[in-house]
């Protein structure tokens, strides 16, 4: 089965799903035309009869993931107030319903529904982990509304309601793999938190490794929010490990990176690899902690672009010349204009209308241009690996050539077979 054939068939199962459950699933009274869903299901309650529309940014402003989603917030908040001063949506402002997800999914599934139902807004913007994104995402297709989600993940899914501007597996793990089998590694470690993005990822390094020659000498999960690091950092000295990837999410990475260095390891002789600490989290560990560290992402601050020069001279004149801009909030600023070019394309907010056309939306993005795969909802992207400089900033070691199509399935990969 090709890709295209498996995520048309993901896309189009669950929109038969959700066609079932329209009828039941409405969430007020249209008031305008413009809101409808044109399959004549359920009725929108968002209103763009007005000079304004709402929308929805909904991440963890408390809780454990609350030391990277703060900065997706800003992200997010600057652009949106730069698409209201540029003269909004289709002339219409902004208006934002900001909620915080507490890093709960009960808590995320809650408030995107009260976003949905209550605020009457026209798309919602964030969520951070899987499993946070996997509570959200019933409440999407059940009442057809849209969720941007702007963080990297570990693939296997494709939702007509859900709009992927972070990396998919084939943009970011994969990549990762590969830059650590050029070094010559040949036995890995893995360490991550107990959810389901880290379980998943670690399913298809361990299928990854079976197929080009590596060994996983360990494989280790700590609940989100553990800060005791103590064990499982003596198993991986103990491992032989050559190199650690790690998928920990969250404030866990302060107390793992303090406990590895406690015990001796380093990064010239075991470099660890994470896919969820960016320059928003490198402060909060502590630079001495983490320099000489590498990180798999398809944004770095220092990428050299125009755009993103002026990206982040724009972030810091807002927030403070000392912050630092990352690749999840890249992802969700860049996620809100590419649903401002989806409306205006389709010159609609109804959300029908812009799904039918998504395909070929493009942005001049900082990270370089992104264009949305109408197809399974997610946008081409650059593989970087990057390493922490002393300077607290990670600059790029390794980059793809060129953007890599998205394949959330892994259709591409032969080793990947019953993964999915």
């Amino acid at each position: 089965m090709t890709r295209t054939t498996r995520t048309t068939r993901a896309l189009s199962l669950t929109a038969g799903a959700l066609v079932a459950s329209l009828a039941l699933a409405a969430c007020g009274a249209k008031t305008d035309d413009t809101a409808a869903d044109p399959t004549g299901g359920a009725e929108s309650c968002v209103d763009t009869s007005g000079d304004s529309v709402k929308i929805g940014f909904l991440n963890s402003l408390s809780g454990t993931m609350a030391i990277s989603e703060q900065t997706v917030r800003d992200a997010l908040d600057m652009a949106a107030e730069e698409i209201n001063a540029a003269g909004g949506v289709m002339g219409k402002q902004l208006e934002v319903v900001a909620e915080d997800g507490a890093s709960e999914p009960t808590v995320f599934a809650e408030k995107a529904e009260k976003l949905i139902k209550s605020d009457c807004v026209a798309a919602v913007f964030g969520g951070w982990t899987s499993s946070s994104r996997k509570a959200m995402l019933p409440v999407f297709e059940d009442n057809d509304a849209l969720l941007f989600y702007p963080v990297q993940y570990e693939g296997l899914e494709a939702s007509p309601n859900i709009f992927y501007t972070g990396a998919t597996t084939n943009q970011q793990i994969i990549p990762a793999m590969d830059y650590l089998k050029e070094q010559g590694v040949t036995k890995v470690f893995l360490v991550g938190s107990d959810y389901v993005f880290p379980r998943t990822a670690n399913k298809e390094i361990v299928a990854y490794s079976k197929a080009n020659g590596i060994e996983i000498v360990g494989e280790e999960y700590a609940p989100l929010g553990h800060t005791d690091f103590s064990t499982i950092v003596t198993k991986l000295k103990q491992s032989g490990a050559e190199a650690v990837f790690n998928t920990l999410n969250g404030d866990s990475n302060v107390a793992f990176f303090k406990e590895y260095k406690n015990v001796g390891l380093a990064a010239d002789t075991t470099p660890v690899v994470s896919v969820s600490i960016a320059e928003e989290e490198v402060g909060g560990i502590g630079v001495d902690n983490v320099v000489g560290q590498l990180t798999a992402w398809n944004y770095y601050q220092t990428v050299e672009s125009p755009e993103n020069e002026k990206f982040v001279a724009a972030f810091k004149a807002k927030y403070g010349e000392e912050r630092v801009t990352s690749d999840p909030m890249e992802a969700a600023y860049t996620s809100l204009y590419l649903w401002k070019g989806m409306v205006e394309k389709a010159e609609s907010f109804a959300v029908g209308d812009i799904q039918d056309n998504a395909d070929g939306v493009t942005f001049d993005a900082p990270e370089g241009t992104v264009t949305v795969n109408g197809e399974n909802h997610h946008i081409a992207k650059t593989a970087l690996i990057g390493k922490i400089a002393e300077d607290g900033l990670i600059y790029t070691a390794w980059s793809s050539d060129g953007a890599i199509e998205p394949d959330p399935f892994l259709e591409g990969y032969d080793w990947a077979e019953g993964l999915s």
